[in-house]
């Protein structure tokens, strides 16, 4: 069957544009975009997009799926499903699971589960230490020829700075990409938010947006030495910025990504100790927050990802200091970036180049682009439909989120992968 969008205003990230028009698809890839509709084939179906967005499909580094070890948090057919209700057409997957994917072993069976159980596409991260320990690199070679997209230890630092400059040297002789944690981890263990008057009347333990850029220095040293690639999973302060800046004007093969919670809350959100705003890093001032929205919206900062990390109640419901860190995001993505857009941050275009385009082009995927030959993912959406939300809707088996109750704009209407409806809203 040969798809025909038509009236549609179409956001290319590649371009930097919005085009109104029509798009086609035949054989799970886009054909043509702008063309004369007649004569239409026999089996064409014809998809009237009402004058709403349709663009490429999020692609969503970081997000967490706890098979193995914690499926009644999530498993890849309820995340599956809460990605493609969110835009969301390939989720890049975490190795923070129990146990680690740390073996060619674990990450077949992660990949057969996400096979059959997710409707969209699903590309696994591998740890870049046995156990994320720290102590002893994985066998990144057979680990790149089972699938791993990059390696990452996600939120548990290498402290070992010999272990992680060997890791690096042996990823750069095979090309693969590392991604890491900025954080200086001393200084940052234990703590709950982000140091300064807020943190300490509420008798928090917190943590200065230095430990970000200490660790963000310490990594940039080490990639000027072993001339790695390496992409941060998370820049949240405006200090680190212009060490960012530095090393990606020296020439350093780095990118750097953010979280969409840190990107659209900030540290007074958790004035009533809500745990669903309990995240790592904590939440940061709002200053931090408007310049790494600048820095988005510069280029400085790449990739906005969902940081997608389901904590069941029992994880959640304990005094903030004892809580688990962390939020689920993949039906929220799209409206909290939306939140971006409507305070004229910065417009739709940059938003996708940052949600999709960035990160397919530094995993290597074909996605993210409005482009003859390339993957039909895509998602239609109305940028403007307000509603409420409320966390038991959503798909995920986990709900901690911290927009329950909120007002958001920006609704899901349909949702493609490689030309096949995988979500379509009621």
């Amino acid at each position: 069957m040969t798809l025909y969008f038509t009236n549609a205003r179409m956001i290319d990230p590649q371009a930097g544009d919005i085009i109104d028009g029509t798009l086609s698809v035949a054989d799970g890839k886009i054909t043509q975009v702008n063309w004369d509709m007649a004569p239409l084939p026999g089996n064409a179906q014809v998809i009237d997009c009402g004058g709403k967005y349709l663009a490429p499909g999020i692609v969503d580094l970081g997000v967490k799926v706890c098979e193995p070890g914690e499926r009644h948090k999530e498993s890849y057919r309820s995340a599956g499903r809460a990605a493609a209700a969110g835009g969301i057409t390939t989720m890049i997957t975490r190795p923070d699971t129990t146990p680690a994917i740390d073996s060619p072993e674990v990450l077949e069976f992660v990949t057969r589960r996400a096979n059959e159980a997710a409707p969209v596409h699903v590309v696994p991260m591998a740890a870049l230490t046995k156990e994320r320990a720290g102590r002893e690199m994985t066998e990144i070679g057979f680990l790149m020829d089972a699938g791993a997209a990059a390696f990452t230890d996600c939120d548990h630092v290498v402290r070992d700075t010999k272990v992680f400059a060997r890791a690096l040297t042996y990823a750069r002789s095979l090309g693969a990409l590392v991604i890491a944690h900025p954080q200086e981890p001393i200084l940052s263990a234990g703590t709950a938010t982000t140091s300064g008057k807020f943190a300490s009347l509420r008798g928090l333990p917190a943590v200065s947006p230095m430990a970000e850029r200490m660790g963000l220095d310490r990594d940039i040293a080490l990639i000027e030495m072993t001339g790695a690639k390496y992409h941060a999973d998370q820049i949240t302060t405006a200090r680190a910025l212009p060490a960012l800046a530095r090393a990606k004007a020296n020439g350093l093969d780095i990118t750097a990504g953010v979280g969409i919670h840190h990107l659209t809350l900030n540290a007074l959100d958790v004035a009533d100790y809500r745990t669903f705003f309990k995240l790592k890093p904590p939440l940061r001032d709002e200053e931090d927050r408007l310049a790494v929205a600048e820095a988005v919206a510069t280029g400085l900062i790449d990739i906005i990802s969902s940081m997608h990390t389901p904590q069941d109640e029992e994880s959640k419901r304990l005094p903030f200091e004892e809580a688990a860190s962390g939020a689920v995001g993949l039906e929220t993505l799209l409206p909290a970036a939306l939140r971006l857009v409507h305070a004229e941050l910065m417009d739709l275009p940059t938003l996708w180049r940052a949600l999709s385009l960035n990160p397919a082009t530094r995993l290597g995927l074909p996605g993210g682009r409005l482009a003859p030959g390339a993957p039909a993912d895509l998602v239609l959406f109305d940028a403007n439909a307000p509603f409420v939300m409320d966390r038991a809707t959503l798909r995920s088996k986990s709900r901690n989120t911290p927009f329950d109750g909120m007002r958001m704009q920006g609704k899901v209407l349909q949702t493609y992968v490689t030309g096949n409806c995988v979500f379509k809203a009621n």
